[in-house]
């Protein structure tokens, strides 16, 4: 069902299948399971929420210090602290299964066949899709991480794809060389749809210990420090695949969210803003609603992928 204001400017998107009132996501490790931001908003009032990242067992993730702020976002490795997937479903899922809002599985693991299990786990799941997560270390190939390389991720999403009944997210890495060719190798061994960025690998020292603040040395940069990266990587990505992409990264207010769909994007996620406001999600819909009834467009469509580049 399509959501129209008064002046007929409709939000609604549909991202392979997925129907979202508008195109705003609450970024996987941002928004936990949504209890605690239930308190702040009206969970009815964003697209969607992509849940913490899900390992096929519990996880107590990484020592402290996990978090470290920096000048224009935060650095962190909190390491996938989370319930496991089996929990997730039978404790978090029905409390998510009471608003009127997508949901979709974030899913980790160390091996292809941890992703596999999962997946195959959440197939009967009440979720409406499934957003792999290829920034983690393949333990099988040396720690690198899936996402790295078009190799990696071909095998990845090709052996998962039979085990997922959902429509299959794949969330890419920004650490690579080329973004174009990991998108493209996605989108052959059957993605649905790409999210991105994930976080950039940081660090950052106390100069006074001189020892690095994080307790694992180096965590993952994000907030508006990245937005710039990841705008032209989701330009990039975009113009080379044809399937949904779905752009991330420093997004706090309607004006940015409007910079990635005008890049290509055909929703967004939000993530560090959260902590800054807990009611960014809603507020950046209602920023972007506002952005097309100034400019009298009247859908999403009017604006994605409309950058008009300079000859």
């Amino acid at each position: 069902m399509f959501i129209m204001s008064a002046n007929r400017v409709n939000i609604s998107v549909d991202i392979c299948g997925i129907k979202l009132k508008n195109p705003v996501i609450a970024a996987s490790g941002t928004f936990g399971f949504g209890r605690e931001y239930a308190e702040f908003m009206d969970l009815n009032r964003i697209g969607g929420i992509s849940v913490k990242g899900l390992t096929l067992l519990p996880r107590k993730g990484n020592k402290p210090p996990r978090i470290a702020e920096t000048p224009a976002g935060i650095l962190n490795s909190v390491g996938l602290q989370n319930p496991g997937v089996k929990a997730f479903i039978e404790e978090e899922l029905p409390f998510l299964r009471k608003f009127n809002t997508a949901v979709i599985a974030n899913i980790a693991g160390n091996t292809i066949e941890e992703y596999c299990e999962m997946a195959e786990i959440l197939q009967d799941a009440d979720i409406d899709a499934i957003e792999l997560n290829v920034s983690c270390p393949n333990v099988k190939a040396g720690c690198v991480a899936f996402g790295n390389s078009p190799s990696g991720i071909s095998e990845i999403v090709k052996r998962v794809r039979p085990f997922c009944r959902q429509p299959l997210i794949v969330k890419l890495t920004p650490n690579v060389t080329d973004i174009r060719e990991i998108a493209a190798a996605a989108e052959d061994s059957g993605a649905d749809a790409i999210s991105l960025i994930n976080t950039i690998l940081g660090m950052a020292i106390d100069i006074h210990s001189r020892k690095p603040i994080l307790a694992n040395n180096m965590g993952g940069l994000s907030g508006p420090a990245v937005k710039p990266v990841a705008v032209r990587m989701v330009y990039e990505t975009a113009k080379t695949v044809k399937i949904p992409v779905i752009g991330m990264g420093g997004i706090t207010n309607g004006d940015d969210a409007v910079e990635f769909l005008l890049a290509g994007a055909a929703a967004v996620m939000v993530g560090t803003a959260n902590f800054v406001n807990p009611a960014a999600c809603e507020d950046i819909a209602h920023g972007i609603e506002n952005y097309l009834k100034q400019h009298n467009y009247t859908c999403i469509n009017d604006i994605t992928g409309k950058v008009e580049l300079h000859p």
